[in-house]
C-alpha cells in the first residue's frame, strides 16, 4: 500500500462541531478551545459560520469570536458563509479563508438553504468572485457526496458535475462530505478515482462522519488514492441539523492516532488534541464519541 508520508488535518470542530448543539457556549470558552487546538499544532481552524443566528443560534457570536481571538502566526482562521450578506460579515471580521457550501442532493440542499442546487451555485458564484477580489482563498464543502437521508444514493456523475462547477468558479479546495456517515471504503475509492480523471487530487479533501464506525477505514481508502487533506472535529462533535441521524464528525485526535500508527506526519500533538477535547467536553455537556478522549478518561479514572 502506497500512501502519502504527510497529510493535513483541518479542524472544523468550532463550527461544524458546535452548529447542531442546543447548548450555547460562551465566546470566551470558544476562544480558549481554539487556542488549545492551535497549541496542539493545528494550522487550520474553521472558527465559525456567518449565518443568521435565527438558523444557527450556537454560532450567533461569530463576529465576536473573530474579534477577540488572538491569532497565531501560520494558522488559517476560516469562516463559513451562505451568501453575500454572510460574506460581508466575514470580510469585516477579516477571516483568512472563506468557506462555502452546497449539497450533491437537491432535496438536502433545499432543506438546508431552501434553494435548488443550481440556484445555490448561482449565488455562490458571486460570493467566490467577491472573496477572490478581496484576496481571500475559498474552500468549498460538498455535502451528501456518499449518500443522502432523503434521496439515498447520489450518482458519481452528479458529484463530478458540481465539483467541476465549484472549481471553475475559483474554489481553491473542495471538501467532499459523508454527511450521514454511510460511505464505505470501496465507494470512497470509486468516487475519488472518477473525480481524479478531471480534478487534481491536490484540490480535494475528505470530510467523514463516524456514524457507523467506518470513518477510519474510509480515511485509509482516501490515503490510498493520494488524498492528503482530511477534516476532523475535536472530540468527535458535530452533525448536520438537516440530516436526521447524522452523528458526529470523526474526531481529530482519532484521525491523528490513525496517522501516527501508519507513520504519516501531520505536525499535530495527540496529547494536545486530547487535552483540548477534555477542555470542551464539560461545556457541551455530552459524552464525546472520540475514542482517544474516552481512553484518556479511563486512564484518569485509573481504570
Amino acid at each position: 500500500m502506497t500512501i502519502p508520508q504527510e497529510v493535513i488535518i483541518k479542524e472544523v470542530g468550532p463550527r461544524d462541531g458546535l452548529q447542531n448543539e442546543s447548548v450555547i457556549i460562551s465566546t470566551e470558552k470558544k476562544i480558549a478551545w481554539i487556542e488549545k487546538l492551535t497549541n496542539a499544532g493545528v494550522k487550520y481552524v474553521e472558527v465559525s459560520s456567518f449565518v443568521s443566528p435565527k438558523w444557527i443560534p450556537a454560532l450567533a457570536d461569530a463576529d465576536d469570536v473573530f474579534r477577540y481571538l488572538k491569532r497565531k502566526e501560520g494558522v488559517t482562521y476560516a469562516g463559513l458563509v451562505p451568501n453575500e450578506k454572510g460574506l460581508d460579515r466575514a470580510l469585516r471580521a477579516n477571516v483568512d479563508e472563506i468557506g462555502i457550501f452546497v449539497s450533491a442532493s437537491d432535496t438536502h440542499n433545499r432543506k438546508n438553504v431552501n434553494k435548488s442546487i443550481d440556484e445555490t451555485l448561482s449565488i455562490l458564484k458571486d460570493v467566490v468572485k467577491t472573496a477572490k477580489r478581496e484576496g481571500k482563498s475559498v474552500r468549498g464543502y460538498l455535502s451528501t457526496v456518499f449518500g443522502c437521508p432523503y434521496e439515498g444514493h447520489i450518482s458519481i456523475g452528479q458529484v463530478e458535475r458540481i465539483s467541476n462547477i465549484l472549481l471553475e468558479m475559483g474554489v481553491d479546495e473542495l471538501s467532499l462530505g459523508d454527511t450521514i456517515g454511510v460511505a464505505n471504503p470501496v465507494q470512497v475509492k470509486q468516487v475519488i478515482r472518477q473525480l481524479k480523471t478531471t480534478i487534481p487530487t491536490g484540490k480535494l479533501a475528505l470530510h467523514f462522519h463516524n456514524t457507523r464506525g467506518l470513518a477510519a477505514a474510509n480515511i485509509v481508502a482516501g490515503l490510498e488514492q493520494n488524498i492528503q487533506v482530511f477534516d476532523g472535529a475535536n472530540g468527535g462533535l458535530g452533525g448536520c441539523p438537516y440530516a436526521q441521524g447524522a452523528t458526529g464528525n470523526v474526531a481529530t485526535e482519532d484521525v491523528q492516532y490513525l496517522m501516527e500508527s501508519l507513520g504519516v506526519n501531520t505536525g499535530l500533538s495527540l496529547k494536545g488534541l486530547v487535552q483540548a477535547a477534555k477542555y470542551i467536553a464539560p461545556h457541551v455537556g455530552l459524552e464525546l464519541p472520540s475514542y482517544q478522549h474516552r481512553l484518556a478518561q479511563k486512564e484518569d479514572d485509573g481504570a
